[in-house]
């Protein structure tokens, strides 16, 4: 893509914008709920920083022997990034924030309809930039033309792709929408946003089948495997909240 006379990458752009939405609609929640400390901006700053580093490193172990993978200076230059890992991350930076500020208040709700709308604009620059899918014989599917399929690696001309990434910004959505209508109601504090998560950690998993990444071990991909090794944290977190949560 071209601004001007200066090249600009499509993904870049709209990594970019699904920040600014979240930033502002995570404005919009703070004044909504009457949340004006100015401390949660310093949580937005960890969540960034946090989300940043392991978005980057989180792909750095992609072989068991370590010699295979990248040094971890290549992997911060040219490595791929992981919006799984981004996530965790983004949640560590959030509690090392509270801890350096002082800051003791929940805040997953405050986060949870940012992050949605963020990931949903931002996965339409990996919907422009990114193999589409797995092959489907749906009427829906993507079909890449031979100039396209040349820049993304892996990619087959003339044939109908599932849209995985249109998928997830249906699902992204639909959440939002559902933490909006939601967020009144259940007065758990957090339960919004672990719940948004699980739900997502469910999604991620189904949808791998059909978003055409490496399949590495035992028929499941490298996130899938990562979402494995995530889910005592996430069941630690619905423990948590079983049966405290209340809805109006």
């Amino acid at each position: 893509m071209q601004l001007g006379a200066v090249p600009v990458e499509t993904h870049e752009i709209f990594t970019g914008l699904g920040l600014g939405v979240a930033a502002a609609v995570f404005a919009v929640e703070t004044h909504r709920r009457g949340r004006h400390d100015p401390r949660l901006w310093y949580l937005v700053a960890g969540a960034l920083t946090g989300g940043a580093v392991f978005a980057r490193i989180g792909t750095w172990l992609q072989h068991l022997r370590l010699g295979d993978n990248a040094g971890l200076a290549q992997q911060w230059l040219y490595g791929n990034r992981s919006i799984l890992s981004g996530l965790l991350g983004a949640y560590a930076g959030v509690l090392v924030a509270k801890r350096l500020c002082g800051y003791t208040e929940h805040s997953g709700d405050l986060f949870a309809p940012a992050v949605a709308a963020g990931m949903a604009v931002g996965r339409i620059g990996c919907l422009l930039t990114e193999l589409p899918g797995t092959p489907t014989g749906g009427r829906w599917g993507i079909t890449l033309t031979a100039e396209a399929a040349a820049r993304i690696p892996g990619a087959r001309v003339g044939v109908p792709l599932h849209p995985s990434f249109a998928y997830e910004i249906v699902f992204h959505l639909l959440a939002l929408g559902a933490l909006v209508l939601l967020r009144d109601r259940v007065t758990r504090p957090d339960a919004l946003f672990t719940g948004y998560l699980a739900g997502y950690a469910i999604f991620r998993f189904g949808v791998e089948f059909v978003r055409g990444n490496q399949v590495v071990a035992d028929g499941l991909t490298r996130p899938q495997w990562f979402l494995l090794c995530c889910a005592p944290l996430l069941a630690w977190r619905i423990w948590k909240l079983n049966g405290r949560v209340k809805v109006r």
